[in-house]
């Protein structure tokens, strides 16, 4: 059975994703593929294997209920399992407070990888940097967040941080296993095509044809109102109606040039270690010669017989 860990990252429609496989479950079932989410992995499956082991014994009875439960699923049929997690990678808190990209993801992925072994294929999904902080501030507001300050604000724009660091450190997690690396500009509103991209097989069902991006952030209308709420003046974020973009334009730019060079080391074949995938239909064929050209026979010869000989 081949095991896929689709481990995020947040804010890239991780959450469509999951939704559309959950409500397919059972008709990828028949096709022979299995599939886990934050609703089993999240209820004491990976229980003491990512985060910090209490004790040795801890990490070795967590690892032998992944196989247990691995085993189970192999049982069934399944002839790849999907398991999609965002928090596998690590928590948005955790980013906020180091002020960087998912600053202990080599060592989680390597316990969880572990316990999975072997694994098939990682898959991590990227997003333009400064709207991927936005969305995290945004979405963390109405869970006890606060406005972001100033020097968090500067601070995470001058991190040298990107997803360049962090693919680097899957790859030394998971040195078996293929990376494969998807922007949520491309594959966000269509999880059928990232499926495709996940296993290497189209999607066997229907075509998905509704808008599963869900939870998506909230707007500024809707963070004025809950600082409001909370006793909070709603005039410290600007007027509009659209999306939060707490950065300024300096801090912005920075964060776009970080993306921009990840994006170049990524097409540039991200020094062997991870394969990025962008254009799962391609709008126009390529340009290609006209069948003949690259032909030769006696009419060829003509023009060989013009030349002067050499010596």
């Amino acid at each position: 059975m081949d095991v896929i860990l689709h481990i995020g990252a947040h804010r890239t429609a991780t959450t469509s994703f999951q939704h559309c496989m959950r409500s397919h479950a059972t008709a990828l079932a028949a096709h022979g593929f299995g599939y886990w989410g934050p609703g089993r992995t999240r209820k004491g499956l990976l229980h003491g294997i990512a985060d910090d082991p209490e004790s040795p014994a801890q990490a070795r009875r967590g690892a032998g209920r992944v196989k247990l439960n691995l085993n189970g699923a192999a049982r069934r049929g399944a002839r790849v399992l999907i398991v999609s997690d965002e928090n596998m990678m690590g928590t948005p808190r955790k980013c906020l407070r180091a002020k960087a990209l998912y600053p202990d993801v080599g060592i989680r992925i390597a316990r969880l990888h572990a316990s999975f072994f072997p694994v098939k294929r990682v898959i991590v999904q990227i997003r333009a940097l400064e709207q991927w902080w936005a969305s995290n501030l945004a979405y963390l507001m109405p869970r006890g967040g606060s406005l972001p300050s100033e020097a968090l604000l500067e601070a995470i724009s001058l991190s040298p941080r990107s997803w360049r660091h962090v693919i680097a450190d899957l790859a030394c997690a998971c040195p078996e296993s293929e990376i494969l690396v998807s922007p949520f500009e491309t594959f966000g509103p269509r999880p059928d095509l990232l499926f495709a991209q996940m296993t290497g097989r189209k999607w066997p069902l229907a075509a998905v044809h509704d808008d599963y991006w869900l939870n998506k952030r909230p707007t500024l209308p809707q963070l004025r109102v809950l600082l409001d709420e909370r006793g909070e003046d709603p005039g410290q974020l600007p007027a509009g109606t659209g999306r939060w973009m707490p950065f300024t334009d300096d801090q912005a730019t920075r964060l776009r040039e970080a993306y921009a060079d990840d994006l170049f080391w990524l097409r540039a074949g991200a020094d062997g270690l991870a394969r990025l995938t962008e254009d799962p239909e391609p709008a126009k064929t390529a340009n290609t010669l006209v069948a003949g050209p690259d032909k030769r026979g006696r009419r060829h010869e003509r023009q060989s017989r013009r030349l002067a000989p050499t010596r």
